[in-house]
């Protein structure tokens, strides 16, 4: 088991270069697997995790209703946005600067065979890490990502959930608002949930701009303690 992970911090990346990416990582893996079932042999499989931030897009996963964006090509187009259905679960969602995402390409065979304790993981990392600046936040009841107000009428998500997974190789993840403009988020019914509101990290501290690396170097923090593993 190789519980080594790799961190690539990828910037600023267009959507369909990041996505094209996570794919070849992901069938790397994938096909590694294949082979040493096929060949009897046991050559460790690699784990990544990929943190990046994209030009504002919109993304739709493969049960979502295409309903819940609210623009027409040409009002996308005069945003500067895009607009891509995609292989992950969930609905629709944004991704723009501010924004971190973190697609972790793990095979869980490494770790363990679950992937419910996978994405409640996941959701775990954004709380301790937002806990770490004295936001209490949780999971809403029916709903992956990470929320602020949970059972108040002022609920407020923070931070988006989408993955996929094949022969427990994982790919997509998250996507926490840490310096978002959120009237992005007025283009879409976010993740197809009416009536709730969206927030982020600055807004919530009240700060014109929080520090992004800072935030990354505790989600890494957090991650590694939670899967116990080493990403170097």
């Amino acid at each position: 088991m190789n519980k080594t992970v790799q961190l690539q911090d990828l910037g600023s990346l267009d959507y369909k270069a990041a996505w094209e990416y996570q794919e070849e990582l992901f069938k790397a893996v994938v096909d590694l697997k294949i082979r040493n079932r096929r060949e009897e042999t046991t050559i460790a499989t690699p784990n990544y995790l990929l943190l990046v931030e994209h030009p504002h897009v919109y993304t739709l996963g493969k049960s979502g209703d295409l309903e819940n964006l609210l623009l027409s090509e040409k009002q996308l187009e005069a945003k500067g946005a895009t607009f891509y259905k995609i292989n992950r679960g969930g609905d629709i969602t944004y991704h723009g600067p501010g924004q971190i995402v973190g697609y972790p390409i793990l095979d869980l065979e490494n770790f363990f065979t679950d992937i419910h304790k996978y994405l409640r993981f996941l959701e775990e990392s954004i709380i301790l890490t937002l806990q770490d600046y004295g936001l209490e936040c949780g999971r809403s009841d029916g709903e992956t990502g990470v929320w602020l107000g949970v059972g108040t009428p002022f609920a407020r998500k923070i931070c988006a959930m989408g993955v996929r997974a094949s022969r427990w190789v994982t790919m997509h993840g998250f996507a926490l608002n840490v310096n978002v403009d959120l009237g992005y988020f007025d283009n879409i019914i976010p993740c197809g949930i009416k009536g709730k509101a969206v927030t982020s990290l600055n807004v919530e501290l009240g700060v014109e701009k929080v520090d992004e690396q800072e935030v990354k170097d505790k989600i890494v923090k957090h991650l590694s303690a939670l899967f116990e593993c080493q990403i170097v």
